[in-house]
């Protein structure tokens, strides 16, 4: 097919927000600059979607010629009609020609146009259609797919161009005609109606979904005789997306000469500005309130039609982009201290922020879209390369992204051109319009502090138990996601008592928290300090205390990410780089060993699904007499497990068989010592074995040998391990630690610190943020307080004193320093900070 001949200069103007005065969102303000050419955030996002393109070639499908329907990944054709109408094609970068890539485009449009269940007449049960008609989620795709089509529209034929109308048309009928109703089509997806919900599961997201068929119809067909309804209904839903009715109850703010009290009726939030989902504080969730309006706005840029007042005028947005920079990262994104999944999908990123600072002029978002933009490039190469979404998610997401990157461009062609970019506030000033320390309550499970060197976050909802520390703001130092249990041993700790004593600069001269647990097995506690600083106490909880996860990968252009780690610690440094536990196929080499029986024995798994092994090999040295060192010895050998799901049994780790493999019990996946034994038969020099993990892999793991199947000891541990015998630990000089207690060496891995790795003892560690080993190693040196209570304890750092009771009673404690005593009255389980000079 030849190269489509370009959009006439009209649509494209309009297609880059180049005219039509009705599209003003919101005055630029200060933070607007004059009239330019195309942002640095504009022309990554169009180099992005170039080199997505080589992703988006392999799923080409050369038989039925199309993208295929799963996954929705067919909708990747509205990153390609950017690419084909906007901007300079590189075919080097692409992968492919323009002619090609327009061909694939606009066979695959006018195939799935025809195949839609709006455009084929289609009734609900009956067949004749392929995909479409739901809400949840089809609606979505639809959106995506439409603003594809209208961008190519001369392009296409006049058969196609009526299915696309009808996706339009009869979708923003139907959700009309929905009312506060849902969709039966759609399962057990639900807005709650126009009520929402905001325990455990907002509904910000699924009412968000209905806006978007409303705002196809309305945007393309704004003269049809429902417009008035599909009007309405788009403003209630985008409306009530952020309903908090505390808030709304007396909000006059008019959208469309109505003010928001008589809009809203939902409550999708907390009275904090905090949203959950599936249970937890979900960013990705809260992150909706950008990305729905971005989407919707999308519409009517591209049909040169002004922009419905809701999407400037969201409530209570605001607050939700705050508590979103207040519990931000160096990625201009928030943390994930309670999610197992859904994190680290910079491609689903982008749309949100983009959609607050050009559609909302934003300065503050301006800066945390930079942040995140400095991220995209070294992300999309690092493997699987050209992928937009990586380390989490669903396989739907990458289509997803690449729509989502291409509206963002398309936000920022408009913005730039017609009145200039939105310019980012400094970092100084970002980070400090969100410092300070909020509680969000016992029923969240939340505390958070921010402050301009870290983020320190206390959580104690179940089944994420942890005391976060992210220095720097930097989410690729620590890992702080749901699974991962930093400080205390582990996330599913049950949390008895919870208390919390928060200060603040107005009304105590200075911003911190000081947090105390009480669990079955005793008590910690976590203090948060104006310098970033942080203390954790307990009485001690079990082995592998003050447990921090790392991410050591290899990622050129994200800092630290360079393959490695360098801890620096009484008697020297150590750079460690991972051999092994980062899934895969991880071959284990140790000093030959005598061996009947080889075990597996989990140490820690990466995911909250436990652990899973497609095969387990072991292998000989060449002087094992009668042994060949390429003969798999495990190969169709007995294997015993500490459990099995039934359909993924022991035996299928030896069968040689690559398509089957073992799997704990789903009621263990929890566990993080199970284990895998293979019966080698008889004795025999192993020095190696090779394991095939599947996406549930150990992250650390131990391969250990027996004579007897009884008696086991170990082989190898995964990955490396080494000891500082001492008080301090400085990792790669962007965190200190000091720790006093514990009875046990400091223990570190290419991807973990473990403070106290030893049996259950009190232990106290002091973190500090971006500090060089020298300065941690002097901490090191200062004598800590002291007090004269049994059952409390205290820090010093940065000249605040922390001091905790972890017992059951109030007290009133004397506490020494080397320079001051003071006395200090605690709650039972409660704790206190006091300043400088106090």
């Amino acid at each position: 097919m030849a190269t489509p001949t370009p959009l006439p200069r009209r649509r494209f103007l309009l297609a880059g927000g180049a005219t039509a005065a009705g599209l003003v969102l919101a005055s630029p303000g200060a933070g607007a600059a004059a009239p330019a050419a195309l942002s640095p955030e504009a022309l990554l996002y169009h180099r992005l979607l170039l080199r997505h393109t080589r992703w988006v070639e392999t799923q080409w499908d050369a038989d039925a010629g199309r993208y295929p329907l799963a996954d929705f990944r067919f909708v990747s054709v509205l990153g390609n009609a950017v690419l084909l109408t906007h901007g300079t094609y590189d075919a080097d970068l692409a992968g492919v020609d323009r002619d090609t890539l327009a061909d694939h485009t606009v066979r695959t449009i006018r195939h799935f146009a025809a195949t839609n269940f709006w455009a084929t007449g289609a009734s609900w049960g009956g067949g004749g259609y392929e995909w479409g008609g739901r809400v949840f989620w089809d609606g979505t795709f639809e959106s995506y797919f439409t603003a594809a089509a209208r961008l190519l529209w001369d392009e296409l034929d006049d058969a196609t161009r009526g299915h696309v109308d009808a996706i339009a048309v009869r979708g923003a009928q139907y959700v009309a005609g929905l009312g506060a109703g849902e969709d039966p089509r759609s399962g057990g997806w639900s807005s709650n109606g126009l009520a929402g919900g905001h325990r455990g599961d907002s509904k910000i997201e699924e009412m968000g979904a209905k806006s978007m068929p409303l705002a196809t119809g309305l945007a393309y067909h704004p003269d049809h005789p429902d417009a008035g309804a599909w009007r309405e209904w788009l403003t209630r839903w985008l409306s009530n997306m952020t309903g908090l009715p505390s808030a709304d109850r007396e909000n006059g703010t008019l959208i469309d000469g109505r003010p928001v009290s008589e809009w809203n009726t939902a409550q999708n939030m907390y009275e904090d500005h905090v949203v959950e989902n599936h249970g937890t504080y979900a960013p990705m969730y809260q992150q909706s309130t950008g990305a729905y309006p971005g989407r919707n706005a999308l519409h009517f840029l591209i049909a040169g039609a002004p922009l419905p007042e809701v999407l400037a005028k969201q409530p209570n947005a605001d607050g939700l982009w705050h508590t979103m920079t207040h519990l931000g990262t160096a990625a201009g994104l928030s943390a994930h201290p309670m999610v197992n999944d859904r994190y680290h999908l910079y491609g689903r990123d982008v749309l949100p922020l983009t959609w607050r600072r050009m559609g909302q002029a934003d300065p503050y978002t301006a800066r945390s879209e930079v942040l995140l933009a400095a991220h995209l490039e070294p992300y999309l190469a690092y493997p699987p390369e050209n992928r937009l979404t990586k380390f989490s998610g669903e396989p739907k997401y990458e289509p997803e992204a690449r729509a989502e990157v291409a509206t963002a461009y398309l936000l920022h062609a408009w913005r730039d051109r017609l009145h200039g970019d939105v310019r980012p506030v400094s970092e100084a000033r970002y980070w400090a319009s969100v410092a300070g320390a909020t509680d969000y309550g016992a029923e969240v499970g939340l505390v958070a502090h921010q402050s301009a060197r870290a983020l320190a976050m206390a959580v104690s909802k179940a089944g994420h138990v942890k005391f976060a520390f992210l220095p720097e703001h930097d989410d690729w130092l620590f890992d702080v996601t749901g699974a991962a249990p930093a400080f205390l041993p582990g996330t599913a700790l049950a949390v008895t008592g919870r208390r919390v004593a928060r200060y603040t600069r107005a009304g105590d001269g200075f911003d911190g928290s000081a947090t105390v647990l009480r669990f079955e097995a005793g008590a910690a506690g976590f203090a948060t300090l104006p310098t970033g600083a942080v203390v954790y106490t307990t009485s001690g909880l079990g082995a592998d205390e003050g447990r921090l996860r790392l991410h050591t990968l290899a990622m050129p252009g994200v800092r630290g990410l360079d393959g490695d780690r360098t801890f620096h610690g009484p008697g020297g440094s150590v750079t460690l780089a991972p051999d092994g536990g980062d899934g895969g196929v991880d071959e284990v080499r140790f000093p030959a060993v005598a061996a009947r029986h080889i075990r597996i024995l989990g140490v820690r798994p990466a995911t909250q699904y436990g652990y899973s092994l497609w095969h387990v090999e072991a292998y000989a040295t060449g002087t094992d007499p009668g042994s060949d060192p390429g003969t798999d010895l495990a190969r169709g050998r007995p294997v015993t497990a500490s459990s099995a799901d039934p359909a993924y049994p022991p035996p299928h780790a030896t069968d040689g068989d690559p398509a089957t493999r073992w799997a704990v019990s789903r009621a263990e996946r929890p566990r993080a010592d199970s284990w895998l034994a293979v019966d080698l038969g008889a004795e025999h020099r192993v020095d190696r074995v090779r394991l095939g993990w599947e996406a549930a892999y150990g992250a650390e793991y131990r391969v250990q040998v027996s004579a007897d199947g009884t008696e086991w000891r170990d082989a190898a541990a995964v990955p490396a391990a080494h000891a500082f015998a001492g008080n301090w630990l400085n990792v790669d000089d962007r965190a200190g630690f000091v720790v006093r207690g514990g009875g046990a060496p400091i223990r570190v891995t290419a991807t973990s610190v473990t403070l106290a790795p030893g049996p259950a003892a009190p232990l106290t560690a002091v973190a500090y943020p971006a500090q060089r080993a020298p300065r941690t190693r002097a901490l090191a040196a200062v004598p800590p307080p002291t007090t004269d209570t049994p059952g409390v304890t205290a820090a010093l750092a940065d000249g605040y004193l922390a001091v905790f009771n972890l017992t059951d009673a109030a007290v009133r404690a004397r506490v020494r320093t080397p320079d001051r005593t003071v006395t200090v009255d605690l709650p039972a389980a409660g704790a206190a900070v006091l300043p400088p000079g106090s």
